[in-house]
């Protein structure tokens, strides 16, 4: 039953498993209090008395003092009208909303309609207040708002999967992806049956079973479902937390890649701090014999640690690091580069020597500093699974850029009439850091005197300071830069005022103007017949990826194997040779 009309009543939403404020389904109900809010100081103390909270001190009207006291107000009546309903003892979690006037309270949930009639019933106490009903006719207003929560319909349990199979959950800003697919690909190549929910789409043993955004809960409950599957990896955005919770009441393993801007301002998340948070549900969830595996060069990410019972397999580029030796120093795991080798150190043992770092395909030849710390992270998380150093081995060494993880770092070679030839990046490379890690490779692979051509764009629910920055690191990076508009990314922005915020960064960094394209591939056309001998052309492709592909293939473009990679490597490392002076 929909609650009744309530001006104090925003939302009321059932998250169905583990989420920002419990490891289990809880409602998220969200309030309007701007009367709470306004009122004087006198009449505000006697709404706290009424409440059950003498010698409240509320603040002034409007103030950040009010606000915080509001929301002890509000858990306070969540649970006096829960106990109206025989309700004995209910955890009460409340925050500030996405604005000024709102404020989030969430409970635990076990029947449905008795956790809607609560959030109903917690409205319609507010409602009365701001209708007129002083604070000392409060009491029958509680008593009847209680008495309809008890007399409400059970309606239905949460449906919580308590996985039977392992589970890895794989979250973070950047490389879900790319290391959820290298998880699953060693677990395939070690003989099991893998299920893996993304966001691009649910796969049994690699093959697509239903595409669409599935990293929420319904794409794990289609993994966990399927008949068979002996390791479900399940990849875990943000707005599938938020919005849903996650869709499992455990794992085994989660993995957490990093923290960086992205997706900032949207469903309440504003700030890093806020949006590592969210993140870090999976690892709260994680079994207490499971491991939690965390990028200990990211500070956010490492931060964790803290919040969890399970153990902790750290991983770093950087065999020296603090963060390393705290990890061992605590009992854990890290895993590190040593020597060019992928090794995982252990307090009391020696050095356990996995695979050399150039012989993993997705690290570029070592050329890519993300996916070395996603390789690290993979293995980490297959050898916590119960992988041996072999299997993992095997995994990572014939997992390949371009047919194992299209759309992530895919390297081609376009022929050229006179001879010659460009190569052409394919990537992502969504957000700010990202695009970083693209420019990173496209000067990795650039022969002495080479230019760098770069077609950028993103989704239109980036904030207008993410735009003109990434037209600022684009300028600054590639010597051509030009806009690829990406229409089925807007998300109610304006598509010329995309490519104006974009030029406006490129503008800071000497760019005067940029050419615009009305999608991807036109993009890429336009630079790779701009390219000379030796040039890179990249593109960070979100929607046209498989017109690109089947475009670069009508070219005569061959996908870079890990031997010409290398090649282009070591020319982009060459010294030219000076010109004599004679």
């Amino acid at each position: 039953m929909p609650p009744e009309p309530s001006s104090a009543l925003v939302e009321v939403r059932l998250l169905v498993g583990p989420n920002l404020y419990f490891p289990r389904p809880a409602a998220k109900l969200t309030l309007d209090v701007s009367h709470l809010l306004g009122l004087p100081e006198e009449q505000a103390r006697d709404v706290a008395a009424a409440l059950g909270l003498p010698g409240a001190r509320p603040g002034p009207a409007a103030s950040a003092f009010r606000q915080r006291a509001v929301a002890r107000w509000a858990a306070r009546l969540v649970r006096r009208l829960a106990a109206e309903a025989g309700v004995a003892r209910l955890a009460v979690r409340s925050r500030p909303g996405t604005v000024t006037e709102q404020l989030v309270v969430a409970y635990p949930w076990r029947s449905s309609g008795r956790a809607e009639a609560l959030g109903t019933a917690v409205a319609a106490v507010l409602d009365a207040l701001a209708a007129g009903t002083p604070a000392g006719a409060l009491e029958p207003v509680l008593v009847e708002a209680g008495a309809r929560v008890r007399s409400a319909p059970r309606g239905r349990g949460p449906s919580l999967l308590k996985p039977q199979v392992p589970v890895v959950a794989v979250t973070g800003t950047n490389g879900k992806t790319t290391t959820s697919r290298m998880i699953g690909h060693v677990a395939q190549r070690a003989g099991w049956s893998v299920g893996w929910s993304s966001t691009d789409g649910v796969y049994l043993d690699g093959v697509l079973v239903e595409a669409g955004d599935f990293s929420g809960p319904s794409g794990a409950g289609q993994v966990l479902r399927h008949p068979g599957v002996q390791l479900a990896v399940t990849e875990t955005a943000r707005g599938g937390i938020l919005r849903r919770g996650v869709g499992v009441a455990w794992n085994d393993v989660s993995v957490v890649t990093n923290i960086s801007s992205d997706h900032l301002g949207v469903d309440g998340i504003d700030t890093l701090d806020q949006l590592a948070e969210v993140k870090a549900v999976i690892t709260k969830i994680t079994r207490p014999g499971g491991w939690c595996v965390l990028n200990a060069d990211d500070p956010r990410t490492f931060a964790m640690r803290s919040g969890t019972r399970a153990g902790i397999w750290a991983f770093t580029r950087d065999p020296d690091s603090p963060s390393g030796r705290a990890v061992l120093d605590a009992g854990g795991r890290v895993s590190t580069v040593l020597d060019g080798w992928v090794a995982v150190l252990r307090a009391g043992a020696d050095p356990l020597a996995v695979v050399q770092v150039a012989d993993v395909p997705m690290t570029l030849a070592g050329l890519s500093r993300v996916n070395v710390e996603n390789a690290l992270a993979v293995a980490s998380a297959t050898l916590a699974l119960g992988f041996s150093p072999e299997q993992v081995a095997d995994g990572l060494t014939s997992f390949r850029p371009g047919e194992d993880n299209p759309g992530r770092m895919n390297l081609w070679t376009v022929p050229r009439a006179d001879g010659g030839s460009v190569t052409v990046v394919v990537d992502l490379a969504h957000n700010e850091a990202g695009l970083e890690a693209l420019l990173e490779i496209m000067a990795g692979v650039r022969r002495p005197g080479a230019r760098l051509l770069l077609g950028v764009g993103t989704a239109g629910d980036r904030g207008d300071d993410v735009l003109v920055r990434l037209g600022e690191i684009a300028a600054l990076g590639a010597d051509v830069v030009e806009v690829a508009r990406k229409s089925e990314y807007y998300r109610g922005r304006p598509p010329e005022e995309m490519g104006r915020l974009i030029a406006e960064g490129a503008a800071h960094a000497g760019v005067a103007a940029l050419r615009e394209h009305a999608d991807e591939l036109t993009c890429l056309v336009s630079l790779t017949h701009q390219a000379g001998d030796g040039d890179v052309v990249a593109l960070m492709t979100h929607q046209d990826r498989e017109a690109v592909d089947r475009w670069l293939v009508e070219q005569g473009a061959s996908r870079d194997d890990p031997a010409t990679l290398r090649a282009k490597v070591r020319a982009a490392a060459e010294t030219p040779t000076p010109p004599d002076p004679a």
